[in-house]
């Protein structure tokens, strides 16, 4: 008898409908064909012993399986389950008379227990847009799958469970989740908060302007200045996620299999932090079955990258291209997928090996010309590519042990989303843009005019600090950000000054 069971394949974010036609006739053969991988092909000895343990018998039949469509390559275990229903309801041991309505998916162990499976929100979004009525995956994906409304999602924990819910003689509790709710009620929950850093005022203000307009950011200091801790709290002050950033953040983070147990939708702009020893396809994703790097898990979110300098130049290199077109394209001899990477660039690294380069306190014991080599390992493409440069030096005693209570996050955040709205009316016909670090040069010469007295204060920075062309648009944008801050519609001298101070580390002046 010929059946016909429902899976589907994750290629990039996006899910595709997998047909599996399960055929049992007289004969004594196995086959399974449609450019299954051995993972797949495994699967047999993993159903057999599955089938046997939940008290029934594997037909001993000819058994042939066709996966389609045959020219998709289809990877991993996650296609044991609907693989052993096909062929129980092929050999009459299990009803078929529902299985049309639903998209299987899961991992059998030999006991016949349901492993969870990576990328189930890609699947139960794309099991709803083709119209199926529900999802029966392992319960512990039930709560991610379950952020899709409109679809009845099923968390079983065993191939019996599965088995006689299609015969009738059980069911399976429904997972319901109140997406809106979730949301919500987890939107601000933060460890960390900006009143936990003593002193350092001037960088928590380029922090809330980078933040305002989007602007990555780079900051170089002495060890111990308060850098990391600065960075890492950088989250605390970025404009709350929207409902639909929340559920492609989490798509990509489903298809890596980063999603915890109890998680049904990421609620926070997620904060990546490699170590420098990362390799260039960790960084921006790919492998023998792609898979998303940080860049992508760092989408909607901060990438961070501490001791700058001390990542391979090659793994910086390869973040020019998604750093302007805020994507990443993955290209293979038989695929090519695609990972959304718009994601807010912070950087911190030591102005030298030994650390205490210009150091108020500290000698630095780096020789001649040691400096200048330690800081050319960033290059020029790059650091165009970087907004703001601030300078952190280390905080004196009587900040740190001042007894007031710094501003709060939450104070800062308000002041970034005011400005974020601004930026959102001004762009709303402008597709693909939501923020000023954003800006094409045309929408610079359309929203960042200054006058005479601004534009003579940008020229004489320029000469004095031997500024370069690329730096001009950067601090036009800053400054259009400063201003928005101050809900200016016109960029003021003191706009341009303030945006004219982080670039003080520009390549030129690093090294004296």
């Amino acid at each position: 008898m010929l059946v016909k069971t429902f899976g589907a394949a994750v290629q990039g974010i996006h899910a595709t409908t997998i047909t599996i036609e399960v055929n049992v006739s007289q004969g004594i053969r196995f086959m399974l064909v449609g450019l299954p991988d051995n993972a797949i092909k495994e699967s047999h000895e993993r159903i057999v012993s599955a089938i046997q343990f939940c008290g029934m018998k594997f037909p001993h039949q000819q058994v042939v399986i066709n996966m389609a469509p045959a020219d998709i390559r289809k990877e991993g275990a996650a296609y044991d389950l609907p693989l052993a229903i096909g062929i129980l309801a092929a050999s009459g041991a299990v009803l078929n008379e529902e299985l049309s309505d639903y998209i299987i998916m899961g991992e059998l162990s030999l006991d016949g227990t349901l492993h969870p499976i990576k990328g189930i929100l890609p699947i139960a979004i794309k099991a709803r847009e083709e119209g199926f009525k529900g999802l029966i995956i392992p319960k512990e994906n039930a709560k991610e799958a379950a952020v899709v409304n409109n679809l009845d999602v099923y968390g079983a924990n065993c191939l019996l469970e599965v088995i006689n819910f299609f015969n009738k003689k059980g069911s399976i509790e429904k997972t319901i989740i109140d997406t809106r709710k979730e949301f919500f009620e987890q939107l601000n929950n933060f460890e960390m908060d900006f009143s936990d850093v003593r002193g350092q005022e001037n960088v928590k203000r380029a922090f809330e302007v980078a933040a305002a307009g989007g602007h990555n950011i780079i900051l170089i200091g002495p060890p111990g200045a308060g850098k990391s801790m600065v960075a890492k709290r950088i989250s605390t002050i970025l404009p709350p996620l929207t409902l639909h950033e929340a559920l492609e953040t989490t798509k990509i983070h489903s298809v890596a299999g980063k999603i915890g147990k109890e998680t049904s939708l990421m609620t926070e702009r997620p904060f990546r932090n490699p170590h420098h020893t990362i390799s260039d396809v960790a960084l921006v994703g790919g492998g023998g079955f792609p898979q998303p790097g940080e860049i992508s898990l760092a989408h909607n979110g901060v990438l961070f990258l501490d001791e700058l300098p001390e990542f391979k130049r090659t793994v910086l290199e390869v973040m020019r291209q998604p750093l302007e077109d805020r994507k990443i394209t993955i290209s293979r001899a038989k695929s090519t997928v695609e990972y959304p990477a718009s994601f807010m660039l912070v950087a911190a690294m030591n102005p030298c090996p030994c650390g205490y380069y210009n150091h108020p306190e500290k000698e630095c014991i780096c020789g001649p010309g040691v400096v200048q080599r330690y800081l050319s390992k960033i290059s020029g493409p790059l650091l165009d590519r970087i907004d703001i440069h601030i300078e952190v030096v280390p905080v004196p005693f009587e900040k740190l042990s001042e007894k007031e209570e710094a501003e709060k996050s939450e104070n800062i955040r308000q002041r970034v989303m005011a400005a974020r709205n601004i930026q959102q009316e001004r762009f709303k016909n402008e597709p693909g843009i939501h923020c000023n670090s954003q800006m094409s040069s045309r929408l610079l010469r359309q929203h960042a005019q200054l006058g005479e007295e601004a534009s003579q204060r940008l020229k004489a920075a320029m000469l004095k600090m031997n500024l370069s062309a690329r730096a001009y648009d950067r601090i036009l944008k800053v400054a259009r950000t400063i201003a928005d801050l101050d809900k200016s519609e016109e960029i003021q001298t003191h706009h341009i000054a303030e945006a004219i101070n982080y670039r003080n580390l520009d390549r030129e002046g690093w090294a004296g």
